[in-house]
């Protein structure tokens, strides 16, 4: 870190224009990431659900609607009076979009054009399959949207496709509008913690560089493999959230270098050798975090991994190179600071008290924590449907009219029964299944779609929403059958498609976890000289994660505060819940690299435990809680979207910030330290750290280049 400060010391200018203008190409090359990303992969291509649907539309075409128009005949007129200028409007689109045929009441025969019409015969349906994979399907919508439209015709629109286009587009437009607000709110923020613009902007300007490259990042993993949109979302919130972090712990050390008496190249140096390498072990920390990711099969995960690491990447390596540089060049002007007097005594008799008590501290966080916790037992997981929209929105009211009224409008239940002998079913084991399948509890009629060598297709109407709960369990009690004599059954569709999703997700779990335990454990035993440490890190980010998911489910599955939210409780998304485990558990470690690394730091220069926790703690926790509370402002921004899950991951990030920045790292870090005393400092084979003697205390001109 010193040789590559020094360098970067001797010449500011160059390597600003380098990296600086290497990042703004990157940032123009992103501006097309939008074409480059995927609306889909939300489904795992290997289960189930998802081989039914490909054999299926393979032999008979696809048997999901796409987008579904209902149209209400206006006052006075009849369904069949306008029925001429609707299949003129449909015949108008181009035929290029479309899978097949476009199948409505007025080009249909009985019995489907009995499903296709309501009861009272005021309203009417066309069904849309678009041609494609996924993606494409889904970018097809806008021009499919205006070719349905029929002028002096009421006409709503529903169906996977137009529900995707609408909580992406309106995710995307909750970005704009949450950057759009976090980022003056924190450049003000930044500028009375500092006392000055100069400083304040230099978070801000490395974390807008920071998600600038993230979006050439995104375009360019996107020619090679499929990009979820998602990825955009998360790498804007942390490529300016972590970029601003980052930045605040090293010019908070530079001005405390400075303070001391160092010159501005001699506090670089320094503020490189120890924040500079925390920095870099913190980023691979979250990257490790993220890698996890990658284990799972449908791509909007995966996604949410490439863009994290994209841009916890770009703002790690912009702080080190960019801000140095910067600091080289304007840190005379940036000035002294003077010690926070008051905040320094504050935290003093806080962790004071902690050390006095800690095993009260202790076991009492631990209880709040675990209390917190406690609601998570009884959740369950789902996927993101159309209540993920506002209660007043009309698509999700169209949504729930179709369901109620329309039974052919939704996917239901493929089915495909399957000959062992590799033949066709016979009529009476297809008339059994047919039988079987409708006698389920949820199911409505059933009827027989096509015939293959050896395999038959059925299809059967739900009464519930599709990726409903009441949908979900139809779809377990049909998998549950006992299929008839030397028979398969194996079931399909998008209710399908949402159960073997949650089960992908839930099952891979472990091993994501895993890797993210793994890999830190490793890195901070390697950064701190300690196996107890690492494994206390653990415990800590997991504490954090089960208080934070407590409370999520408390409001986002029982319902509580639903009204006041403007909400409506459900499972929980289950990719949401992987992006927050991911986010929380690194930013978990995270702060606790920042306070353990002065801990540390403390104990190698001579201090005892108590004081080493003392020292580590009254550094850090200023910074920590203003970092955490700039955190809450970009990532809490989300909470004012309509769409339930940007709220619960703007509540999530709010909830997990404040519980892990104050119970976690400033009252129960401490206490669990001093309580472990010289145990903190054991590492298997090895004599622990060296000892006081032998180390570079904080006052000497090269600094032990150990994290802080």
């Amino acid at each position: 870190m010193i040789t590559s400060a020094r360098f970067i010391i001797a010449r500011p200018r160059a390597v600003l224009a380098i990296v600086v203008g290497a990042t703004l190409l990157f940032g123009v090359l992103g501006t097309g990431a939008s074409d480059k990303v995927s609306a889909g992969g939300l489904t795992d291509p290997t289960s189930e659900s998802a081989l039914v649907d490909q054999v299926v539309r393979e032999h008979f075409g696809p048997q999901n609607p796409d987008v579904v128009a209902l149209y209400t005949a206006p006052e006075g007129q009849t369904l069949d009076d306008i029925g001429q200028r609707i299949q003129e409007a449909l015949g108008r689109i181009d035929p290029t979009l479309l899978e097949r045929p476009i199948q409505s009441y007025w080009n249909s025969v009985p019995p489907r054009k009995g499903f296709l019409r309501s009861a009272d015969g005021s309203k009417a349906l066309a069904v849309v399959f678009t041609a494609g994979n996924e993606t494409r399907r889904v970018h097809a919508y806008p021009d499919i949207e205006a070719g349905l439209q029929v002028p002096g015709i009421h006409t709503q629109l529903s169906g996977y496709s137009a529900l995707a286009t609408e909580i992406n587009g309106q995710s995307q437009h909750d970005l704009v509008v949450a950057e759009s607000i976090s980022l003056p709110i924190t450049l003000l923020i930044l500028v009375l913690l500092f006392g000055g613009a100069v400083a304040a902007s230099l978070p801000v300007t490395v974390g807008l560089l920071a998600v600038l490259g993230s979006m050439g990042a995104i375009r360019v993993l996107g020619e090679v493999t499929e990009v979820s949109t998602f990825a955009v979302n998360i790498a804007s919130l942390l490529g300016l959230g972590m970029a601003i972090d980052y930045g605040l712990f090293m010019v908070t050390r530079f001005r405390e270098e400075v303070a001391e008496g160092h010159t501005v190249a001699a506090a670089i140096e320094r503020t490189c050798a120890t924040a500079g390498r925390t920095v870099a072990f913190s980023a691979l920390l979250l990257i490790c975090a993220f890698a996890g990711t990658f284990i799972y099969p449908q791509a909007v995960l995966r996604s949410l991994g490439f863009g994290a690491i994209a841009a916890v990447t770009l703002a790690a390596g912009l702080s080190l190179t960019v801000l140095p540089a910067m600091l080289a060049l304007f840190g005379a002007r940036i000035g002294q600071t003077t010690p926070e007097q008051r905040t320094e005594r504050f935290w003093g008799r806080v962790v004071d008290g902690v050390l006095r008590r800690p095993g009260l501290v202790a076991v009492a966080v631990g209880a709040v924590l675990l209390v917190l916790a406690v609601p998570l037992t009884g959740v369950r997981l789902g996927d993101i449907d159309q209540r993920a929209l506002p209660p007043n929105n009309e698509m999700r009211s169209v949504v729930e009219e179709l369901t109620a009224k329309f039974p052919a409008a939704s996917s239901g239940v493929t089915a495909v029964l399957r000959g062992r002998d590799g033949t066709a079913p016979n009529a009476a084991a297809v008339d059994a299944a047919t039988h079987d399948i409708g006698a389920v509890d949820g199911v409505g009629q059933v009827f027989q779609v096509g015939r293959a060598e050896d395999f038959v297709v059925l299809h059967a109407f739900l009464s519930a929403a599709d990726r409903s709960e009441a949908a979900a369990a139809t779809v377990e009690a049909i998998r549950n059958l006992n299929p008839p004599a030397a028979t398969t059954l194996r079931v399909g569709g998008d209710t399908a498609a949402t159960v073997d999703s949650v089960d992908s997700i839930v099952a891979r779990m472990p091993w994501m976890i895993l890797i993210m335990v793994a890999a830190t454990v490793l890195l901070l035993s390697a950064a701190f000289r300690s196996i107890v440490l690492p494994f206390k890190a653990v415990v800590m980010a997991f504490l954090s994660l089960a208080a934070t998911f407590g409370v999520l489910t408390w409001i986002f599955y029982d319902g509580n505060l639903a009204d006041v939210l403007d909400i409506s409780p459900g499972p929980l998304a289950a990719g949401m819940l992987v992006l927050i485990i991911a986010v929380v558990f690194g930013l978990s470690t995270d702060y606790e690299v920042f306070l353990l690394s002065r801990m540390v730091e403390a104990h190698h220069a001579g201090a005892d435990t108590a004081a080493a926790v003392r020292i580590g703690t009254v550094k850090t926790a200023r910074v920590i809680t203003a970092a955490a509370t700039l955190l809450i402002l970009v990532t809490g921004a989300f909470t004012l979207s309509p769409l339930t899950p940007m709220r619960f991951l703007g509540l999530g990030m709010i909830i997990a910030l404040i519980v892990d920045a104050t119970l976690v790292r400033m009252l129960l870090v401490p206490a669990l330290v001093k309580l472990m005393g010289r145990a903190n400092w054991w590492m298997p084979g090895a004599g622990g750290p060296p000892r006081p003697s032998t180390m570079v205390t904080e006052h000497v001109e090269q600094p032990t280049p150990t994290l802080s």
